[in-house]
């Protein structure tokens, strides 16, 4: 059966156990409000995404033996409600008005209410629905139906995961109040809050419920942490220069929020004093427009700080793959793990 088949199906039962799911969920209210918010968040969360963290969960736990089973897709689906919980949040902190072509969850909640209060009861609605959806993901993994002794490692492993990705965020935070994000700093930012949250804790929670080694469980970890990177550095650049078509938010949101990528850390250490006083004017800006968001990205085409990124993502794909080749795992999860890396790291279908 062809691996791209075998993805797509994989997708669609997790899309019908998140579905099965949200309807033993629903609101516990007869309020018509509150259930309206509860059909929101179910729209979100079924609504669209690429499933990359369930699939890679899915891929750890067939490359360590495990055999297909409804057991493994519901462990998988929970790592989608948690993404979808933390997107939610880092929209309102992002102030971000798209995700996935659609308004963000929390204008659609203002969206409901007329009003001066409006922006401030979607903010407080979205970070509820969002810290429900977290909590829905400890429930559905929870009540997978694995071996409690595996389980209790793979939640050791999901704790872990949760805890990296909030230190990571705040970093990123942080990181817009200080003078300025070096090129480490920055990486050190997509490690903590994409890197082991998108590939490499996922492949461990997989890997962990079917059982596997520890050398397998660092195996994954040697492949998923420079895939990882490489899959946040391609988002930037995406966040940067795509579109609002294909990346389903706005190209202007990273440049006005001021988000302190690798490219932007790269370019401020390789600007002329006339384009330093360009980015830093309007970088964060936000009355950017357009027009001055191109000049922000022809700054970036100048410094180099565009191919330069291009490259660091070939570099750490080409540091991935090896360590896919060398892990003791099944062979068939290996070739979907490395479908899955040139998909990650160059966007391809």
């Amino acid at each position: 059966m062809p691996l791209s088949f075998t993805q797509h199906h994989v997708g669609s039962r997790i899309d019908q156990r998140l579905t099965g799911f949200l309807e033993t969920w629903r609101a516990p209210v007869a309020d018509p409000d509150v259930e309206a918010a509860y059909r929101l968040l179910t729209e979100f969360i079924l609504g669209g995404g690429k499933r990359i963290r369930p699939l890679l969960c899915y891929w750890g736990w067939r490359g360590a033996g495990g055999g297909d089973s409804d057991e493994i897709i519901t462990a998988a689906a929970a790592l989608e409600l948690c993404h979808a919980g933390l997107l939610i949040h880092d929209d309102i902190m992002d102030g971000s008005e798209l995700r996935r072509g659609r308004a963000t969850v929390h204008r659609s909640l203002a969206g409901l209410h007329a009003g001066p209060g409006a922006e401030a009861f979607g903010q407080a609605g979205g970070i509820l629905l969002g810290t429900l959806s977290l909590a829905w993901s400890d429930t559905m993994l929870s009540s997978c139906g694995v071996e409690p002794q595996r389980l209790r490692s793979a939640h050791h492993i999901f704790d872990a995961m949760r805890t990296e990705v909030i230190s990571g965020q705040y970093l990123d935070i942080l990181a817009q109040l200080r003078s300025g994000a070096s090129v480490d700093e920055a990486l050190t930012v997509i490690r903590f809050k994409t890197a082991k949250y998108t590939v490499e804790r996922p492949l461990q929670i997989g890997g962990a419920l079917a059982g596997a080694s520890i050398g397998l469980l660092e195996s994954y970890s040697r492949f998923g942490l420079p895939l990882g990177e490489a899959f946040q550095l391609r988002d930037d650049v995406l966040g940067t220069f795509g579109c609002a078509a294909e990346t389903g938010k706005s190209a202007l949101d990273d440049l006005r929020e001021g988000k302190h990528t690798v490219l932007l850390a790269h370019a401020v250490h390789h600007s002329s004093p006339l384009q330093l006083a360009h980015l830093r004017t309007w970088h964060g800006n936000p009355a950017l427009t357009e027009e001055r968001a191109e000049e922000l990205r022809q700054i970036l085409r100048d410094t180099g700080a565009l191919a330069k990124v291009e490259e660091m993502i070939e570099e750490r794909v080409r540091e991935a793959l090896p360590a896919l080749v060398a892990a003791r795992m099944e062979p068939e999860a290996a070739s979907a793990l490395a479908l899955l890396a040139d998909q990650l790291a160059h966007r391809t279908k």
